[in-house]
């Protein structure tokens, strides 16, 4: 039986054998499939680039985009509730054409994003650099992907997106979080952003900025509930700044200053 799996494994490559043994999901597929949703979602700033793809390229590479992710789904719904493998793929049909249908809002939330970042940095030398160079840029598309599956009610998928992210970039922003149009990230590295911030519209973030819970004590029984900020339209918040608790309201217009501890809501246009 051992020299069986040994030429198993030799021949399917030890990856791939341990993967579908346990029934996992490969990191590197998700990376692929991100990375393919990437091209997608901001090709309309590279038109000079991709001027040789017509409509219909376009049309087969997003199809299969869509049979990858809908693998991945599946895969995600079989290891979570344990379904045989054809009710899981039936689930992830209906749940990838969702998706579909809602890609085109994400990428117009990601087209405000990176014209966020061009204005908001003076350092940019275009849109270009700042899709391809960016952390905080990338950390914002996996966000946008993985929220929309998180909304769609996939397990485990969102999580290692972001998570894939997270070590890519180090800014670390639960799937769960919603964030408004026009989301600029300088710098990154250190941010945290709980599963139940809500960040409105324009918002800028400095490096090791934290939207946090006040407390972990007793976690199991805080599932479900409101524990991390809510922050308005048009807010900055300056490097290492910390916002903690579920009832804190961070007012439109309000700038938070670097390394500021915020447990208490305040008003629009507030000054911390």
């Amino acid at each position: 039986m051992a020299m069986v799996l040994e030429q198993e494994m030799t021949k399917r490559g030890r990856r791939s054998f341990i993967s579908s043994q346990l029934k996992a999901i490969d990191r590197d597929v998700v990376d692929d499939v991100l990375e393919e949703l990437r091209h997608l979602a901001l090709a309309d700033f590279f038109e000079s680039a991709d001027a040789s793809l017509t409509d219909i390229d376009n049309e087969m590479v997003t199809d299969n985009v869509m049979i990858e992710l809908g693998t991945l789904i599946a895969r995600s719904i079989m290891i979570y509730e344990g379904e045989r493998a054809e009710v899981c793929y039936e689930k992830s049909k209906v749940i990838t054409a969702a998706f579909r249908d809602l890609l085109p809002m994400v990428i117009k939330l990601l087209h405000d994003d990176v014209k966020a970042a061009y204005d908001g940095d003076p350092a940019a030398s275009g849109y270009k650099e700042i899709i391809i160079a960016y952390p905080g840029m990338y950390a914002i598309f996996v966000h946008r992907i993985a929220h929309l599956l998180y909304g769609l009610n996939v397990p485990i998928l969102p999580r290692m997106m972001s998570e894939i992210s997270h070590g890519r970039t180090g800014i670390d922003i639960h799937p769960g979080a919603e964030i408004g149009g026009g989301f600029f990230i300088d710098h990154g590295t250190g941010i945290v952003v709980g599963e139940t911030a809500k960040i409105g519209s324009r918002v800028k973030m400095y490096q090791g900025v934290t939207l946090g819970a006040l407390t972990t004590r007793k976690a199991r029984k805080l599932s479900g509930t409101k524990r991390h900020p809510t922050v308005g339209n048009d807010v900055t918040l300056y490097a290492n700044a910390v916002v903690l608790g579920g009832d804190t309201v961070i007012g439109s217009g309000s700038t938070i200053s670097g390394g500021a501890l915020v447990t208490e809501s305040i008003p629009e246009g507030s000054r911390v």
